[in-house]
């Protein structure tokens, strides 16, 4: 008698502690674009008793879905006390997409999605008969903690204005006119102003002093703060500091080596601390359009021996284009001609001898509303020092090309070579 009492007891105690069944819900999910569904699905229920007597507390699972194939298993509630249903979000990209309702069968045979959906209807009222029923906050799991965690409408809030940060952590509006500018610590006032030491830009500032190659000190027209924010420019090529200049206050002081010689353009851009009101300026931005080394000829008539193009759009009423070019002679035979073309206006056109064996050049053009003005000048181991301007009309908006061009004399076997170019653009 005492020994069927004890395996009844265990018998019992078994069952107890034995695993509710589970249904087997497996499917294969499809967006309406055809493409598989790829993310994760929340699972949450509330607490209930299966239909073989577990007891299912309040939980949720998550289950991610790869490739669109969804495999998971749940206890049944179709025979569930109280009646339960699953709650079953989808989420996909980063963001919440829908959430529908499962009621899940008891069976052997894994189910479909369309065997466990429940069409959600609206919930009748007792007391009318009609209407809704409304769902606390607090019945919600997390909703509430989520809801803290937002910011709130301050009591400077205003729509249509910059928000900030107040102290309490809500959402207010900064005060100020239109044009005002505000500061990281959310007051507003004009920009560039009000004696804060507001940083301001000086752009395409000529620094003053004589260029005939032998001065080596020019003065800013104002101090750069910071000195680092200092960038000179020598006909367009940026200058290193320490290396081409030195920096003292608005003073700059160029190495032996780096004097500017005559024709040269300086020009710098920099910061400074401005108590003035005004706008920020923009930071220049010197462009290389084209350098290398060209061609030679040995021909009597003009031939190109080396090309700029310029493409459309690149040129803009108000910039300027610098060209730095040099020509060896070889030979001694016969003189030469050279000559650059601004789209079909001859820039420059120097003819030189026989016993010239080396001419350098430069040539400016101020891009105006419609064509440019040119400037150059030319010199040469023989050839005297010439400088000229003039006007062209070439169209620029849809591109234009500066041709370097040269020719011997005479077919002497002498050789004319484009031994370097520069082309660059200034805004």
């Amino acid at each position: 008698m005492i020994s069927r009492t004890i395996f009844a007891a265990v018998f019992l105690a078994s069952s107890a502690l034995a695993a509710p069944r589970l249904t087997t819900i497996q499917d294969v999910l499809y967006k309406a674009d055809g493409t598989r569904f790829n993310g994760t699905l929340v699972i949450t229920w509330s607490s209930f008793q299966a239909g073989d007597a577990s007891a299912i507390a309040t939980q949720s699972t998550t289950v991610r879905v790869v490739d669109g194939n969804l495999r998971v298993q749940l206890v049944p509630t179709t025979s569930s006390t109280p009646p339960m249903v699953y709650s079953v979000t989808y989420n996909s990209d980063g963001r919440f997409q829908f959430q529908e309702t499962w009621d899940v069968p008891t069976t052997t045979q894994p189910v479909r999605l369309r065997d466990i959906r429940v069409v959600t209807a609206t919930v009748t009222s007792a007391d009318t008969g009609t209407g809704t029923t409304s769902v606390e906050e607090s019945d919600v799991v997390g909703l509430t903690a989520d809801l803290g965690a937002r910011p709130i409408k301050g009591p400077g809030y205003a729509a249509g204005r910059v928000a900030i940060v107040n102290p309490t952590g809500a959402l207010e509006s900064v005060s100020g006119i239109a044009n005002d500018c505000v500061r990281v610590d959310g007051s507003s006032g004009p920009c560039g102003s009000g004696g804060t030491g507001t940083a301001s830009f000086v752009d395409a500032d000529t620094p003053s002093g004589i260029v005939d190659g032998a001065n080596t000190q020019f003065t800013l027209s104002a101090q750069p703060d910071p000195a680092a924010s200092l960038a000179l420019y020598r006909n367009g090529i940026l200058q290193k500091v320490g290396q081409d200049y030195t920096l003292s206050g608005p003073t700059l002081t160029f190495a032996p080596a780096a004097i500017p010689q005559p024709g040269d353009t300086l020009l710098a851009s920099y910061r400074r601390a401005e108590d003035d009101a005004g706008s920020p300026q923009t930071f220049p931005a010197s462009q290389v359009l084209c350098s290398g080394t060209g061609g030679a000829t040995t021909a009597a008539v003009l031939a190109s021996i080396g090309t700029c193009s310029i493409s459309a759009g690149v040129l803009l009423p108000g910039d300027r284009v610098e060209v730095r070019f040099d020509l060896e002679h070889q030979g001694a035979a016969s003189g030469f001609s050279f000559q650059i073309l601004w789209g079909a206006t001859a820039l420059v056109h120097r003819d030189a001898a026989a016993t010239d064996t080396l001419v350098t050049g430069r040539a400016d053009a101020g891009i105006l509303a419609a064509g440019a003005q040119l400037s150059f000048q030319s010199w040469g181991a023989v050839l005297p020092f010439s400088a000229g301007v003039a006007n062209a009309s070439d169209a620029y908006g849809t591109g234009l090309t500066i041709d370097f061009q040269g020719n011997l004399a005479s077919a002497s076997g002498d050789t004319l070579t484009l031994r370097n170019f520069t082309v660059v653009r200034l805004p």
